[in-house]
């Protein structure tokens, strides 16, 4: 018992967020947001990347640990993973003592993390995409017993969506402390950046504008949504589209534009550190993706008041309703984000339907809720 007027002081306890990197792309946007937005008062937390930087890393709050284990990037490290045992690689990377341990991707960090042997130390993996071949489940294992037995040391398995989760179960052959925790999005700043203007780009009143965001990649694929811009273009349904991100395919498929003749009405315009001013000047945002976890960027289009049409990938029903309430889930294929697109340029009722069932939606993915789940997770493995 506690006298009267003793200092009673909480301790923080110690939260380890581990990566490979900072780099462009969704998980690790949200890992910042997640990391910025715990409540400090109760939380130390650290982000650690295996590799230093990443357009990410510059978002991080003050009050976030920032540590890196290789100040340059270099290729291999999924072999190292692969043939090293988990135990070795966890006292090689982890130096100091954490309450919980979060390896916030598949591959070479949940191998490491699952190494800890500290039994006061609770640890966490995050799936966030849907695992569906052997290659991609083992990827960073040595086999695939290497990879299950990892995972089960495992305290919680989060997934982004539903799908991931039951993808995750089916693959690996877990049930146990398998859980669904939705991504952190920072709602306010969202909304309150989304009213700046653009001067860099052109909007017309009778022309649409559509856009897109993510790395410029296969899996996200814009090799199909220049084909169906293509099509439309040539039966005479108008629009521009816009795509901000950067990646390895860019300089490919600018030069299929090129070739193609649509270079004015189709455009990579690269990195913004605010993609959500173009997205709200937009009629549509577009996610053509092969695949997906649960999508950041398709999240953020809604908070924002943007209609969707999306893929059919993982997450997608989830966001927009099991029958198209609040945006427009099409066949994973060319054809499928042809017909999505269509409908939406041909019906500017529809449109504007769908941007109240847009703004609507986006607020279910408040940051408050989805930190505080969250931080709920972290209470009950104490």
């Amino acid at each position: 018992m506690y006298k009267v007027g003793e200092d009673v002081r909480i301790m923080k306890k110690k939260i380890l967020f581990f990566i490979t990197t900072l780099a462009h792309g969704g998980a690790e946007r949200v890992l910042v947001n997640l990391a910025n937005n715990l409540d400090k008062s109760q939380y130390d937390v650290t982000v650690m990347t295996i590799f230093d930087g990443g357009v990410n890393k510059q978002y991080l709050n003050s009050d976030v640990n920032y540590r890196c284990v290789f100040s340059k990037v270099f290729h291999g490290i999924k072999y190292i993973t692969k043939f090293l045992p988990s135990r070795w690689l966890h006292k090689i990377f982890i130096k100091d003592f954490y309450d919980i341990e979060v390896a916030y991707l598949e591959g070479p960090p949940a191998k490491i993390i699952s190494g800890s042997r500290n039994k006061k130390t609770k640890k966490v993996a995050w799936i966030h995409i849907e695992l569906n071949s052997e290659q991609e489940f083992t990827e960073g294992f040595k086999n695939r017993k290497d990879a299950v037995e990892s995972y089960k040391q495992f305290d919680r398995i989060v997934c982004v969506s539903n799908t991931v989760k039951e993808q995750f179960q089916k693959i690996s052959g877990i049930k146990e402390n398998v859980i669904v925790k939705y991504n952190t999005n920072e709602t306010e700043k969202i909304i309150k950046l989304s009213s700046e203007q653009c001067s860099d780009i052109k909007y017309h009143d009778e022309i649409p504008t559509l856009c897109s965001v993510a790395k410029i990649e296969h899996t996200k694929g814009y090799d199909r949504l220049i084909n169906v811009h293509k099509k439309l273009w040539d039966e005479g349904l108008k629009h521009r589209i816009y795509v901000i991100g950067i990646g390895k395919d860019k300089e490919k498929l600018e030069q299929r534009i090129k070739e193609m003749g649509v270079e004015d009405s189709f455009q990579f315009i690269g990195f913004r550190d605010n993609p959500y001013k173009y997205i709200s000047k937009c009629d549509l945002y577009v996610c053509s993706s092969r695949r997906e976890g649960f999508s950041t960027a398709v999240t953020e289009a809604l908070v924002i008041g943007t209609p969707v049409v999306s893929t059919k990938c993982s997450g997608a029903t989830e966001l927009l309703g099991e029958n198209n309430e609040f945006g427009i889930v099409v066949e994973n294929s060319e054809e499928g984000i042809y017909y999505g697109i269509k409908e939406m340029l041909k019906d500017k009722t529809k449109l504007e339907a769908y941007k109240e069932k847009a703004k609507e939606r986006g607020t279910f993915f408040s940051k408050e809720k989805t930190v505080l789940e969250v931080e709920k997770m972290f209470q009950e493995l104490q």
